[in-house]
């Protein structure tokens, strides 16, 4: 059973999260709910089953190397009725097809980030607009002003909320590790 409280994603360093908080601040309804992250899987299983999943999880993040990451591009998605999501293209992308296929493979009814018609499509969501005009302007804001951000991937962060609480960090997976090494934040 999957659970919206939970989700695998990917955390920036926490010193480079503030150029990405203060778009964020401005047009972000959810920035109360997440940190800085790319999702990888969502929703997921609930919290209570970490502790029987971190040696599969472990596992499959042991095949996948650490990698660069770079925020430099700003996209968007389109939901209907003028309604839109902004985000922040984190390239290359074929390291974390890697990994998101490899979590995949030992939580397969956790692919709902898969489900859309081009895929997996990895992003970190900065706001939302409504109409077109609110999105010019949102992207006219943020593009000229944007400087790329570089950051080392190491681990995969289990995430956890209660009801309307924030999502902390439980755990994280170390990338290219083995089983024994998966720190816990609890």
């Amino acid at each position: 059973m999957k659970t919206h409280e939970t989700a695998a994603v990917l955390v920036p360093p926490t010193e480079s999260w503030e150029p990405i908080q203060a778009i964020r601040r401005v047009h972000d309804r959810k920035i109360g709910r997440w940190m800085p992250h790319v999702t990888l899987l969502y929703p997921f299983r609930p919290r209570v089953e970490f502790d029987a999943l971190a040696p599969v999880l472990a596992a499959a993040c042991a095949e996948v190397s650490p990698f660069t990451l770079s925020l430099r591009h700003f996209h968007h998605f389109g939901h209907g009725h003028g309604r839109f999501t902004v985000w922040l293209d984190p390239e290359p992308h074929e390291a974390l097809l890697a990994l998101h296929a490899a979590l995949v493979r030992v939580v397969p009814d956790c692919h709902d980030t898969a489900r859309p018609a081009d895929g997996f499509r990895p992003h970190l969501s900065v706001g939302q607009a409504n109409g077109p005009a609110e999105l010019a302007r949102f992207l006219g804001d943020v593009e000229p002003t944007w400087t790329p951000i570089t950051f080392e991937v190491h681990a995969v962060a289990l995430i956890a909320r209660a009801g309307a609480t924030p999502f902390v960090v439980d755990r994280w997976i170390p990338l290219g590790a083995r089983a024994e090494n998966v720190a816990s934040s609890s």
